[in-house]
């Protein structure tokens, strides 16, 4: 257990590197990537909120890999909703305006993709499968307490950071535009 925690702690960080490295490169700035990634950390809170809610043990391979998987999740996310931002801005729209309008528009998508993830995985979390050989329903079998902390860890965490990424990314994109309009100012 302790050389798949290091492995899987190694892993996460090289995965939040390499999604840091292509946010920066994509987006062209510094500060956009760490708004995203802000929403990966907060999903963090649902994953152990989740954990706790249902009594499920931290299983370190298989809730680290929820982990990680909730990362890219969470990431195509905010995504969505920085980059209609931008074209909002780009396209001559205050920033304000533009954050409320790709907040509705971006909105849908966002809470498609995770109540789909959350009800594709809920069989998952609770033990629920079909048996394809005997044709019958079968509950609790033994796959589920090998998949079920990934399932939770990914369905709680994806539950609390998509609440937070509609929340928190538009307040810290607005942040961000403040400080950088004060700093313009300054500067002239």
């Amino acid at each position: 257990q302790e050389k798949a925690q290091a492995f899987l702690s190694k892993a996460f960080v090289a995965a939040i590197f390499l999604i840091l490295l292509v946010l920066m490169t994509q987006f062209n700035s510094f500060t956009t990537p760490f708004i995203i990634l802000a929403s990966v950390v907060l999903s963090l809170i649902g994953v152990f909120l989740g954990l706790l809610v249902t009594g499920t043990a931290f299983g370190v391979i298989m809730t680290g890999i929820g982990v990680i998987s909730l990362a890219g999740v969470v990431v195509n996310n905010a995504i969505v909703l920085i980059d209609y931002y931008r074209q909002l801005m780009d396209g001559g729209m205050g920033s304000h305006d533009a954050l409320v309008r790709a907040g509705m528009v971006r909105f849908r998508p966002v809470m498609l993709t995770a109540v789909t993830t959350i009800l594709g995985l809920l069989p998952m979390a609770t033990g629920i499968s079909f048996d394809f050989r005997k044709l019958a329903w079968d509950i609790g079998g033994e796959s589920s307490q090998w998949w079920g902390p990934m399932a939770v860890a990914v369905i709680f965490g994806l539950g609390v950071a998509t609440l937070l990424t509609l929340v928190v990314v538009p307040v810290l994109c607005s942040l961000e535009k403040s400080f950088k309009d004060r700093w313009n100012r300054i500067e002239k």
